[in-house]
C-alpha cells in the first residue's frame, strides 16, 4: 500500500462512485477501479459492497477511510511545516510528553519555549516513555516527559521530581469522609476495587503503580482497564471503582470524585526528561535547564 491507493480509495468512499472519483482524480475509471481491487487484495478484505452501480462501505473500509484521513491529514500539517521551516531558515524541536506530565509543569515550559526562539519551531507529540525513546533515536523528537525509566546506550535520561500519587475515589464513597485531609493508605485502597490505566501499550505507568502496590506487600483487585487518564477518572465517579493518579492531576477538578493524599510513603511518580546523548544543541541545553527550573517550582508547591 501506498500513499496514492490510499488518495485513490479515500476519493472514492468519498463519492461513493468510481466515475466521479475518477473525474475527480483526473484519470480514466478502469485504472481507478483496479487500483482499488489490488488495495483489496493486499489488505485481504473487500473495503466496498457493489450492487450493480452503487457502493457502500464494508466495516473495514469505515475503519480505513477514518483512520487513514487521520494519517493524510498528519502528513499534509508535517509537509507545511516542513516547508515553512525550510522557506523561513528555521530550526524545528520536537517535544515528546506522556499525557500526565500536561497537568504540571510541561505546559509552562511549552509555553516558555515556543517563545524563547523565533528562529526555532517547536513540535508537540503525545507519545508513551516507550514510544519517545524509538521518537528521539529516530530524531522525530528532540526531548520527553515520561514517567518510566527504561535504560538504552543512546539516550540520557534525568528525573527532574518524585511526584507525589493521590487516590481518586467518587465523592460519596466512605473513602471520602473518613480519610479527609489525612489520607488513606495503600492497604485501605487495595481493598477496594482498582481501576488500572493506561491498559496499553505496556510497559507503562500502570505497571509502576501494581509494583508500588506489592512492593508495599498488596494485591490490587484490577476490574477495569481504561486508556486514558480521565476515562479512569470518569470510570472513578461511575461508582466501579478507585484509582492513583499524580498529584498534579488535582487540577482537573470535578464535583464527583475526590482526591486523597496517600498516607502510605514511597507513592511516588518520576517526571523523567529524556534526550540523545550525543545532541548538545543550544536550544536543547535551554530546555534542559528551564525543566529543571520548573520542576523545582512545582515540588515547592504544596499539593492540596
Amino acid at each position: 500500500m501506498d500513499l496514492r491507493q490510499l488518495r485513490y480509495f479515500q476519493t472514492v468512499a468519498q463519492e461513493m462512485n468510481v466515475t466521479r472519483a475518477a473525474e475527480k482524480l483526473h484519470m480514466a475509471q478502469p485504472p481507478l477501479s483496479r487500483q482499488i481491487r489490488a488495495l483489496e487484495e493486499e489488505l485481504g478484505v473487500p473495503l466496498f459492497e457493489r450492487a450493480g452501480r452503487s457502493l457502500r462501505l464494508t466495516e473495514a473500509g469505515r475503519f480505513l477511510l477514518e483512520h487513514s484521513l487521520q494519517l493524510t491529514s498528519r502528513l499534509q500539517e508535517i509537509i507545511e511545516a516542513t516547508r515553512r521551516i525550510g522557506l523561513q531558515g528555521r530550526r524545528w524541536f520536537g517535544i515528546g510528553f506522556v499525557p500526565s506530565t500536561l497537568y504540571g509543569f510541561v505546559p509552562e515550559l511549552i509555553r516558555r519555549l515556543r517563545s524563547a526562539d523565533q528562529h526555532v519551531e517547536v513540535g508537540l507529540s503525545e507519545l508513551t516513555t516507550l514510544q519517545q525513546l524509538d521518537a528521539l533515536k529516530a530524531g522525530r523528537i528532540d526531548i520527553g516527559f515520561g514517567r518510566i525509566l527504561f535504560d538504552d546506550p543512546a539516550i540520557e535520561r534525568q528525573v527532574l521530581m518524585a511526584e507525589p500519587l493521590a487516590a481518586v475515589v467518587p465523592r460519596a464513597h466512605p473513602l471520602a469522609s473518613r480519610a479527609g485531609r489525612k489520607g488513606v493508605g495503600a492497604a485501605e485502597l487495595a481493598d477496594q476495587p482498582f481501576i488500572l490505566y493506561p491498559a496499553r501499550p505496556r510497559p507503562s505507568y500502570a505497571d509502576h503503580v501494581l509494583g508500588l502496590f506489592r512492593a508495599a506487600g498488596h494485591a490490587l483487585s484490577v476490574i477495569q482497564d481504561a486508556n486514558e487518564l480521565q476515562t479512569a477518572i470518569g470510570l472513578v465517579a461511575a461508582g466501579l471503582g478507585v484509582t492513583v493518579v499524580p498529584a498534579s492531576v488535582q487540577r482537573l477538578l470535578r464535583d464527583d470524585i475526590a482526591y486523597l493524599p496517600l498516607a502510605t510513603s514511597g507513592f511516588t511518580s518520576p517526571v523523567i526528561v529524556s534526550y540523545r546523548k550525543d545532541d548538545r544543541s543550544p536550544f536543547l541545553l535551554r530546555a534542559k535547564a528551564l525543566a529543571d527550573e520548573l520542576a523545582a517550582q512545582a515540588l515547592q508547591v504544596p499539593q492540596s
